[in-house]
């Protein structure tokens, strides 16, 4: 027995600790176990850090410029036209009524596509994939609207209206100011509300004099209003123009009876549901900076 013994555990000791250093130090085998762990750390990393962090997303290219560009053309076109009509027919009551509804209906405009981009489909989703995207990111890291620079951040948005008031002009007789003020009210206030969405994330101190007092007046979103839709459970105050919608819809309860027609017509559940707790908590890191100019 006492020569077995020694015999039964000495092949086993020498195997462990062989076994163990093989793992940890042999080139040839940490090569092959590592790379699966430094996968999955780069894809941790990925999602829980800002794309728009890198500094050059956050730039503006001379292709947003154009569309921006092209954008304030066709909206400038259009007002152009208005006043135009409305000196030959020396009334300007029509056309200032319309360029208000303009200003009013774009508030309500933009808070029903906010509502649906926010809780709807996702990167891959075809032709709106890139700004739902950005609007569902977004709530984790909502300072980073406020580094964007200005052409960067209304490019969609005046790409858009460009394709949308270039045939309505087109189409519209020269002579009808109000539907060119209507027109033109309307789009420049859509093309502009991710400017306006910016400065409702901004300071006080560092945004312009005139866009401060605007805010206060209501006549755009505030930060205080806005501030609203980056709480729990984050399914209000959707509207970026001027706001004044928000109240009406938030206390009629329209996006909720919405989102039940489109659950029972689709079986599809708004994000705001059940996932502001995970995905849509702010990330720190970020602090407003001034904005940027084109």
């Amino acid at each position: 027995m006492y020569t077995l013994t020694p015999h039964s555990h000495l092949p086993t000791l020498p195997r462990l600790p062989r076994t163990f250093r093989a793992t940890a130090t042999s080139p040839a085998r940490t090569s092959t176990a590592e790379p699966p762990r430094h996968l999955r750390i780069t894809t941790t990393t990925t999602i829980t850090t800002p794309a728009a962090a890198n500094g050059s997303s956050l730039r503006s290219t001379w292709a947003h410029r154009a569309w921006v560009a092209s954008g304030f053309f066709s909206v400038l076109s259009s007002l152009a036209k208005s006043v135009s009509a409305a000196v030959e027919s020396g009334s300007a009551f029509e056309p200032l009524l319309a360029a208000f509804l303009g200003y009013i209906l774009a508030d309500l405009g933009t808070g029903l596509y906010h509502w649906a981009v926010d809780n709807y489909g996702g990167p891959s989703t075809p032709i709106f994939g890139p700004q739902i995207d950005a609007f569902q990111g977004h709530h984790r890291w909502p300072w980073t609207i406020t580094r964007r620079e200005f052409a960067n951040n209304l490019h969609a948005l005046a790409r858009n209206v460009t394709f949308a008031v270039m045939p309505i002009e087109f189409f519209a007789t020269a002579d009808d100011a109000a539907v060119h003020a209507f027109v033109g009210a309307c789009a420049v206030c859509v093309m502009m509300s991710q400017q306006f969405h910016a400065w409702a994330h901004g300071t006080k101190s560092r945004l312009p004099a005139v866009v401060v007092a605007l805010q206060d007046a209501g006549v755009l979103v505030s930060r205080e209003e806005h501030a609203a839709h980056h709480r729990p459970p984050y399914n209000s105050n959707y509207c970026i123009v001027s706001g004044v919608w928000n109240g009406l819809l938030d206390e009629w309860k329209v996006f909720e009876a919405m989102e039940m027609v489109v659950l029972f017509r689709f079986g599809v559940r708004p994000r705001s549901w059940s996932e502001p707790e995970f995905e849509w908590v702010e990330a720190t890191g970020g602090v407003p900076s001034e904005s940027s100019n084109c």
